[in-house]
């Protein structure tokens, strides 16, 4: 789960992390009242949704005046921003932050997340933030620092001020530093995140460091003890197919590909797509439906591959463990009929009651081809997928 900025700043403020004053407008006249509460003459216009390269896209605007803010306001509030982080239809802005800008002497980068395969949280860090810290990660990687926190110890004052010092800090900016990057580790432990992210952090002509912007991702499995975190979700940023799996207990994700997906098991179906690719296919989800498979679960999976038009064949590779494969079978046919599926289907069951799970896809008289080996699977889905 992601939060808006502004929301991400009202917690940093909570930790102490210091941030630039502003205010949410959900309507252009509410953008001209802030400007004007806020008492300075230029404050800058920023469009809530949830992704980076706001600035390039055309979704942050410095302007003179509460009568410009609301223009600003006015130009964006309703629209759809698209940025290199979207897809092509963008993400909506229903709202805005007005905030007073700032005078910035320099753009650093830091950010702290969740290194599954060392068991650590890696705080990152370069002096060389702004928005192009994708390029810096890429093509000069020497540019950014990492330290990685023992969960025994925690954060240690040390460990911030390395970070700092590579930054090429003053020691009263590393202090600064250090008690914002404490407050940093503390959201990701207290708050259950998974991610945060400051891009810039500034330092002030006046020598001061404050976080410019702030990205803030939380771990799905934690929110039942992060009632007021949750709250803060905005379903409008959201993939509605996304959604409306969670209802269904799905794990779905939207890819580009045109090959639905269905599988159960995350390792399954994460092996399932690398097979598809590896013979020429594109998936254009990862849908693990779990290992309580029903035909209620199979038939919303499908209602949820087929509801993207670019989906031209469907691929369901399910073992048949806690579910017999014939009951599977049985999940698939009343799930093709009640969807109306014209697409074709490739079926790989395996497990118990697998001959019998086929045969009735067999007799079922619908687009369905049961396969049982892995490689002709994915060979024959791609080749339906492409029309041969």
């Amino acid at each position: 789960m992601n939060l808006h900025e502004y929301q991400a700043k009202a917690l940093f403020a909570r930790f102490g992390i210091p941030v630039p004053e502003g205010i949410l407008a959900e309507s252009p006249e509410a953008a001209r009242a802030a400007a004007k509460a806020l008492g300075t003459e230029k404050v800058v216009v920023k469009a809530q949704v949830h992704a980076g390269g706001r600035g390039k896209a055309g979704g942050v605007k410095l302007v003179t005046g509460p009568d410009a803010a609301e223009e600003a306001a006015k130009g964006m509030l309703g629209k759809r921003l698209v940025t290199k982080q979207t897809d092509a239809k963008g993400l909506p802005i229903n709202s805005v932050w007005v905030e007073k800008p700032s005078n910035i002497a320099r753009e650093l980068y830091v950010s702290g997340l969740v290194d599954r395969t060392r068991e650590r949280i890696v705080f990152m860090a370069s002096a060389a933030g702004g928005m192009d810290i994708e390029e810096v990660a890429e093509h000069t990687p020497e540019k950014i620092k990492h330290i990685y926190v023992n969960p025994a110890a925690g954060l240690q004052p040390y460990q911030a001020r390395e970070l700092g010092f590579f930054m090429d800090l003053t020691k009263e900016q590393t202090d600064q530093f250090t008690k914002l990057l404490l407050g940093l580790y503390r959201v990701l432990t207290e708050c259950d995140a998974s991610m945060v992210e400051v891009n810039p952090l500034i330092v002030t002509a006046e020598g001061n460091l404050f976080t410019l912007d702030g990205k803030l991702n939380f771990d799905e499995n934690a929110l039942f003890r992060q009632k007021e975190i949750a709250n803060q979700r905005d379903p409008a940023q959201e993939d509605e197919r996304e959604r409306a799996a969670a209802k269904y207990d799905l794990n779905y994700v939207t890819l580009e590909g045109n090959i639905g997906c269905m599988v159960n098991g995350a390792g399954l179906a994460m092996a399932t797509m690398d097979i598809v690719k590896l013979h020429g296919g594109q998936p254009a989800n990862f849908l693990d439906v779990g290992g309580g498979t029903t035909a209620e679960k199979v038939t919303e999976a499908f209602k949820l591959i087929t509801a993207s038009p670019e989906v031209k064949a469907i691929f369901i590779n399910i073992f048949g463990g806690i579910v017999k494969c014939d009951l599977i079978a049985e999940g698939i046919i009343t799930a093709c009929k009640q969807t109306g599926l014209k697409l074709p289907v490739v079926a790989r069951l395996q497990g118990t009651n697998m001959e019998k799970g086929q045969q009735l896809l067999r007799d079922s008289g619908l687009a369905i081809t049961p396969v049982s080996d892995l490689t002709e699977a994915a060979q024959t889905v791609v080749k339906l997928a492409q029309g041969k």
